[in-house]
């Protein structure tokens, strides 16, 4: 099957070939038609599967139906994403994949400055990108309207609902036309998944192109017995002995990505941090460096890895298991993207074996394990509990909609935008 059999226009499949695509991914040769049929849809796909084209592809389509030939532009496709990085990129793939046709975008998250973005929605967009938090700024300042929004896609929907996004949503849908497309695009399902499926989608279309909260085949899972305090010194023999190019390396801290990063680097290793308490900025530099291999290793906590699309990331390190077990999902779901090929590596020390335990239990199946030489785990060490952070995502959302802007007030909603 090609592009062309999807029911997709000239300027589409110019925008498509010139991308190097050829054959649509399963995730797409299913979504693409329900969507143009007009149907919500409710997707299993986890990431690396092509599901942004998936839903970019038909609503840029499907807006050529309607397009406004006079007047000022408003609003008619929201897409609500987790993270900043992830709001960006399907912002690039928007502007990519509808270069040929006469729509205007733009994204908005926090972090930075908010008046480009008014000056956006005062000279009209057809599509906007946001993260929540920004999102809500807007509307409590008046300067989005988005009462002709048709379609409204909800990507990645179970981290947002893990970040604490719920009340934000509810808040967002609230004021959404009540007669518009909705498509909900998620790696797992939940039962709160269920529960927000069931109050936004009108008969959705199921689709899955994987199996629930599984990982992806094509990649090549491995647990390395380690102590905690031997790890740094094992990731760095394994990046220098195996010549990895391009890792990307998880922890479950800011704290802790900063230290690691320090520390390879003092190993002569060219690495950097990417996490929520660094300025737009460094996060941008950062991972256009690690793209472009100018930096060799990119240590991140879960939510700022969202967002990282590398086709062809070869290496998933997790230096510490996370304690939520579908978390360990989306992070070596970095790998194995578009067909190729990847190997994720756990660096797993005896206070994280019951992590360990619950990962295998969702997957339903045990990870093989391998020893180093040198690197073997004292066996008298006694695991010790480990220190979970506080996290604001699972705190109650209750902001209010202020009408007037309030210095102090969107000070708070930029620090709390992932």
């Amino acid at each position: 099957m090609s592009f062309t059999t999807l029911g997709l226009s000239a300027p589409l499949l110019r925008a498509i070939k010139e991308e190097g695509y050829t054959k649509p991914t399963p995730i797409q040769k299913q979504a693409i038609p329900i969507i143009l049929s007009k149907k919500d849809v409710l997707a299993g796909a986890q990431t690396g599967t092509g599901k942004t084209a998936g839903f970019t592809l038909p609503i840029l389509e499907l807006l050529g139906e309607h397009a406004k030939s006079k007047g000022k532009r408003s609003v008619r496709a929201l897409i609500l994403t987790p993270t900043r990085e992830l709001a960006a990129q399907i912002h690039e793939n928007v502007l990519s994949y509808g270069k040929y046709m006469p729509y205007t975008s733009t994204v908005i998250f926090g972090g930075v400055g908010i008046n480009p973005q008014i000056g956006n929605f005062r000279r009209g967009v057809d599509i906007v990108v946001a993260t929540p938090g920004r999102l809500l700024d807007h509307i409590g300042r008046r300067t989005i309207d988005l009462s002709r929004v048709e379609f409204l896609v909800l990507d990645e929907a179970d981290r947002m609902l893990d970040m604490g996004f719920i009340n934000d949503i509810k808040k967002i849908l609230a004021i959404l036309p009540k007669k518009r497309q909705n498509l909900l695009f998620s790696a797992t399902f939940s039962n709160d998944i269920k529960k927000l499926s069931d109050s936004l989608l009108n008969a959705p279309k199921l689709i899955e192109v994987a199996r629930r909260n599984t990982a992806s085949e094509l990649v090549e899972q491995l647990i390395h017995p380690v102590d905690k305090v031997k790890k740094r010194a094992l990731l760095s023999n394994l990046i220098k002995k195996h010549n990895w190019s391009q890792v990307l390396v998880f922890t479950r801290t800011k704290h802790g990505a900063n230290k690691l990063s320090e520390q390879l680097s003092k190993d002569g290793i060219n690495s950097a941090a990417i996490h929520g308490n660094k300025s737009q900025g460094a996060r941008t530099k950062a991972l256009a460096n690690f793209k472009s291999g100018d930096v060799r290793v990119l240590v991140a906590t879960d939510i700022a890895a969202r967002g990282i699309d590398i086709d062809q990331l070869p290496y998933v390190v997790n230096f510490e298991l996370p304690n939520v077990s579908e978390d360990y999902i989306h992070r070596i779901g970095r790998t194995g993207r578009a067909g190729t090929q990847g190997q994720a590596i756990s660096l797993v020390c005896v206070d994280e074996l019951q992590y360990l335990k619950d990962i295998e239990k969702l997957l339903k199946r045990k990870i093989p394990q391998e020893r180093i030489v040198g690197f073997e785990p004292d066996p008298t060490i006694k695991p010790e509990p480990i220190k979970k952070k506080s996290n604001s995502r699972n705190r109650p959302r209750n902001r209010k909609l202020d009408t007037k802007p309030n210095k102090s007030a969107n000070n708070r909603a930029r620090r709390r935008q992932p």
